[in-house]
């Protein structure tokens, strides 16, 4: 799957960072020195207004009005300073939500088809996992480990500038087996009960479609009779030697300390098959609600 989104956390970071050093100075810093030049200001205007009255000259309103409008123009923010102050804690609360909570991404391809369709919008629950430092996504605080069956976010390997979303079909320690499109784990062989064939709309198709039960967890997953069993020249990928790879499909032990990603369009999904297994480092989050789809608002919902 192609990227769900680009270095948005990145420029987010910036310019909170940006927004927080205006905010702050101004509170701490720049008010203060308006304030000592309106008080000086006025200071001079309350003198001027007192010699003005000793030599018989009475105040009228415009002038006490003067001195409302001197006061509300020294103190008065820049525009660049009352506009980062405005933005700097909207900022701030966007980058913390999608940091530590909940992160949205939209669905660019189809090799997720028929859990998600391309143009979902999705959210991403961004602590199951453990909380993670963002930019950098280092976890400094352990929580759940993914389990098999998990719809889940991560930084793609071969790019960590593009997040890919995949299925965890394999655990740290687990034997996959993928052999004639049926997967078999740790010696297990994974049920599968027929479903109607699912139609393609864009590309007018029908494919086999299944009811997988991945160790508990249900699913729906796509096959496509016309395209081969074995997997065409899979990478050199670290830990590719815990793989093999054959006619009829491949085999791997997942190494510790990774996963064994699939995408539920079998067929055309490019996942550790192809590239190799996700380093825990790499995880985001744990993908479980459709909150858009702009063409298709049945899409709305949790999924599995």
């Amino acid at each position: 799957m192609q990227a769900l989104l680009g270095n948005f956390a990145l420029i987010l970071f910036v310019l909170m960072v940006v927004t927080g050093i205006v905010w702050f100075a101004d509170v701490f810093f720049l008010a203060k020195q308006r304030r000592a030049r309106a008080d000086a200001a006025l200071a001079e205007y309350d003198a001027r207004a007192a010699r003005l009255s000793a030599d018989g000259v009475k105040a009228d309103a415009a002038t006490a009005g003067g001195r409302a409008d001197l006061q509300a123009r020294l103190l008065k923010q820049p525009a660049w300073i009352e506009y980062s102050g405005s933005f700097f804690p909207v900022i701030a609360l966007v980058f913390c939500l999608r940091s530590f909570l909940y992160e949205p991404f939209k669905i660019p391809s189809a090799s997720m088809v028929p859990t998600l369709l391309v143009g979902d919008l999705i959210l991403v629950n961004k602590f199951t996992y453990g909380i993670r430092l963002p930019i950098i996504n280092k976890k400094i605080i352990d929580m759940n480990d993914p389990q098999r069956g998990d719809v889940m976010v991560f930084k793609y390997p071969k790019d960590l500038t593009v997040d890919y979303i995949k299925r965890v079909v394999g655990v740290p320690g687990d034997k996959i087996v993928y052999k004639n499109k049926r997967l078999t784990v740790n010696g297990e062989e994974i049920s599968y009960k027929p479903l109607p064939d699912y139609l393609d709309e864009e590309n007018l198709a029908y494919y086999k479609q299944w009811q997988e039960n991945l160790t508990g967890v249900e699913h729906k997953i796509l096959t496509d009779d016309r395209a081969p069993n074995f997997v065409p020249n899979p990478d050199a990928f670290p830990h590719h030697e815990l793989c093999t790879y054959n006619a009829d499909g491949f085999a791997c032990t997942v190494p510790p300390g990774e996963y064994f990603m699939m995408g539920d369009n079998r067929d055309n999904s490019l996942d550790s098959r192809y590239w190799g297994f996700v380093p825990d480092q790499n995880i985001v989050g744990r993908a479980f609600f459709v909150w858009m789809n702009l063409g298709n608002l049945k899409r709305i919902g949790a999924f599995k």
